[in-house]
């Protein structure tokens, strides 16, 4: 009679309740969860992609087309699809267009190799076909894309308003593009050449009017800040004037706020009173001779006495692009303030916007900072135009700093895509399987381009493929003509090439990550509302105790 083997004791390594997938089934699931993201995205691709609706728990509705902004807005919770998210916040800091691009090219990589996983092929060979293929397309991308004469202002601006415009066609505004895209140009060309700092164009929207309404400032404009009685006796428009920036409190404090003072007398107390009044008229004839924190109602009536005018509580991103358009620096003392610390403008003025009254600075000799005035009908709009914006910005930033174009509208990918393919050809083993999966995935920018605008995909990318194998390296989808396909270099759809280059290599990096993941461990307590170590016990008791509760 055969003996049983020996039972063997059971192992527990993991909390209970510990949730554990692994193997091939846990791989093709974060597979899944990123397609599942795609196509949330996909439909607002190109020039006639759709926008998204999306409504908070707090009842507050957005409307925006901006991949990036939409993925932040879902609250994904799935860990392998919130690579995704991170790949699109990346994209649009460092380049700030392309961000549904890099999604949908992520997502499109693990489609094409599920197969290869189901057979299964290693992960890792999959993964060294990708990174081989990503660096095929970056040496592509840098050979193929043309070079700008930088020194002719006159074709460098035409450059720049053609990537701004570019880069707005797919947005809510494209049917303002020329306006937009002169504003975007000129906002950039006014900052510092080398620095190129975004934030120092400020943005500012007015609810009302009209998109044509809009206004670039060349200088600095802030909202009217809370003002006391006085203020409207103050001068409200100035030629060539001098400005001071203090951040210093020109009002007086309740003695409750500063401190106990015990007197004996009433003279002793009207002395108290008397030095704190020295003490701010002290300051405001400093200012005379010659601000974030505020100034009270003595200063701004002392002030519009002697035709000077004041705005207090000054936002401080505001406050340091004041100081950057006018020159001067902003001051912490009244006193010993020199002719070097003032800046000057050649006009300032406040001036009804809408519903609104603004300070605006204007003719700023040193100005390397803008602002731009935004108008529209609803709230929603005017926040998607200020992405919109954002993105342009971005895009015309990084054409200023390389000078380098190739041609938007699937053009790019086409032909990385043909390149790869070819090359391919010459590999034997796996790995020509694996770069074909990664030139076809490519495809999928055009093919959504032309189902977002209701073309026959399937016609219009053989069309592509045949043009690009003769060697039209510039062949795009065109949304609007009879043919479906154009030169889109000629047509003027012009990107800067590092948009492609990152959203290739991003999403290469984003698809590895993905399949490198073979098991996911989850914690029971991390799913919980409010995850946290539990309080020793008579911690309440104790902490309790420390605030006033008699013992017993």
């Amino acid at each position: 009679m055969q003996r049983g083997l020996p039972m063997q004791p059971t192992v527990v390594l993991l909390r209970e309740g510990t949730d554990t997938s692994q193997g091939n089934p846990q791989l093709l699931s974060n597979i899944s969860a990123c397609l599942a993201i795609s196509e949330t995205l996909s439909s607002t691709l190109g020039p006639r992609g759709m926008d998204k609706l999306i409504v908070n728990d707090r009842g507050e509705a957005q409307i925006t087309n901006d991949g990036a902004t939409i993925l932040k807005l879902l609250d994904i919770v799935h860990p392998a699809a919130r690579t995704l998210v991170d790949i699109a916040r990346a994209q649009d800091a460092e380049v700030g267009d392309g961000t549904t691009s890099v999604v949908l090219l992520a997502a499109q990589f693990l489609k094409e190799v599920r197969g290869y996983i189901e057979e299964g092929v290693s992960p890792h060979i999959i993964m060294k076909g990708f990174r081989k293929a990503s660096q095929l397309a970056a040496e592509r991308i840098k050979a193929i894309q043309i070079s700008v004469d930088k020194s002719d202002p006159v074709q460098f601006r035409s450059l720049l308003l053609k990537c701004a415009s570019t880069s707005m066609s797919s947005k809510l505004i494209h049917s303002e593009k020329p306006f937009f895209s002169n504003m975007v140009v000129d906002a950039v060309q006014s900052l510092d050449p080398d620095e190129l700092d975004e934030s120092l164009i400020g943005v500012k929207k007015i609810p009302g009017g009209g998109m044509q309404d809009s206004l670039l400032i060349r200088g600095v404009a802030f909202k009217k800040t809370f003002t006391y009685a006085g203020a409207e006796q103050q001068p409200k428009s100035f030629r060539d004037p001098l400005i001071l920036s203090l951040n210093v409190e020109l009002e007086l404090k309740a003695e409750k706020d500063n401190a106990e003072v015990r007197v004996e007398a009433v003279k002793d107390y009207q002395a108290i009173v008397d030095a704190e009044w020295e003490i701010i008229y002290r300051k405001l004839e400093a200012i005379e001779k010659t601000s974030k924190l505020p100034i009270g109602d003595l200063a701004t009536q002392w002030f519009a006495d002697r035709d000077i005018f004041c705005a207090g509580r000054v936002p401080a991103a505001d406050l340091r692009r004041v100081c950057q358009a006018v020159g001067g620096s902003v001051q912490s003392t009244c006193s010993d303030i020199a002719r070097e610390h003032l800046g000057t403008c050649g006009r300032f003025e406040e001036r009804q916007v809408g519903g609104e009254r603004y300070n605006i600075f204007e003719e700023c000799p040193k100005a390397q900072t803008c602002t731009l005035l935004l108008r529209g009908g609803a709230e929603q709009f005017i926040e998607e135009v200020e992405r919109s914006l954002h993105d342009a910005v971005m895009v015309v930033k990084r054409a200023i700093r390389n000078g380098e174009v190739v041609a938007g509208g699937g053009a790019v990918e086409m032909d990385v895509s043909a390149h790869i393919r070819k090359h391919a050809l010459s590999i034997p083993g796996k790995q020509q399987l694996i770069l074909t999966a990664f030139a076809k995935a490519l495809e999928i920018i055009p093919r959504q381009i032309c189902d977002n605008a209701g073309l026959d995909s399937t016609d219009i990318l053989n069309k592509l493929r045949m043009r690009h194998a003769a060697g039209s390296k510039w062949f795009g989808v065109d949304v609007d003509g009879p043919e479906g396909v154009r030169d889109n270099m000629e047509a003027f759809v012009w990107e800067p090439p590092l948009v492609k280059l990152n959203a290739i290599s991003s999403a290469t990096e984003a698809a590895c990550l993905i399949l490198s993941v073979d098991e996911t461990v989850r914690n029971p307590q991390s799913e919980a509302q409010n995850p946290g170590p539990k309080a020793p016990p008579g911690a309440a008791a104790r902490a309790l105790r420390g605030r006033g509760m008699p013992r017993r």
